[in-house]
């Protein structure tokens, strides 16, 4: 049986992991070339197109909740109220971040900190994100921080190599069906790209 393959579409380069992952987990297919779309509002815009290309090809749409006012499913049904059978609009509560969390074994062993420092309910992070450089600062390993966390003094909120480290771990480490036990949103994208593959 031939493995179907499906487009993806994410806000910024730290995601293309995630969704990569996400669907090498449920049996699907990435595309080579993932849509990144810097910024959320940016991707906002393209969701019909999205939809409309939908009709034709699968696609995972990968958005993260961050502090929006609407919960997960309240924004999907605002941002795509007809969406087709083949377009999996899935909202990270609160952020990618969250998810990549939620699989604490394996992000401390990744980070080299201790488990107890990995939050037991991600999805109530609302900055997951600073959550996870948090961590890289504390990391055994100089080349964790120096990569993930910013330099002291810098304006940056992140470090040079966070997006590499991040999609590293993502595609290489990360375990998207243990994490779902510890996140109630990426369980539900689990079952939804489930779904997708018929």
């Amino acid at each position: 049986m031939t493995t179907r393959t499906v487009n993806i579409a994410v806000e910024g380069l730290a995601d293309v992991g995630v969704a990569r992952a996400l669907l090498k987990a449920s049996g699907l297919a990435p595309v080579d070339q993932p849509y990144v779309m810097n910024g959320k509002g940016n991707l906002n815009k393209r969701i019909p197109a999205f939809c409309n290309a939908a009709a034709h090809a699968p696609w995972l749409v990968l958005r993260d909740l961050d502090r929006d006012a609407l919960c997960a499913g309240e924004l999907v049904a605002d941002l795509a109220p007809s969406r087709p059978p083949l377009l999996c609009l899935r909202i990270a509560v609160h952020s990618a971040e969250s998810w990549l969390l939620a699989d604490r074994a394996r992000i401390a062993a990744f980070l080299h900190v201790s488990p107890a420092l990995v939050p037991v309910q991600p999805d109530l992070e609302v900055h997951a994100k600073q959550v996870l450089v948090g961590l890289a600062r504390k990391s055994r390993r100089r080349e964790i921080w120096e990569d993930m966390a910013p330099r002291p003094g810098s304006t940056a909120r992140v470090g040079p190599n966070y997006t590499a480290r991040v999609n590293e771990f993502a595609e290489e480490v990360w375990d998207p069906r243990a994490a779902s036990q510890a996140s109630p949103s990426l369980a539900r994208c689990l079952a939804a790209l489930a779904r997708l593959r018929g």
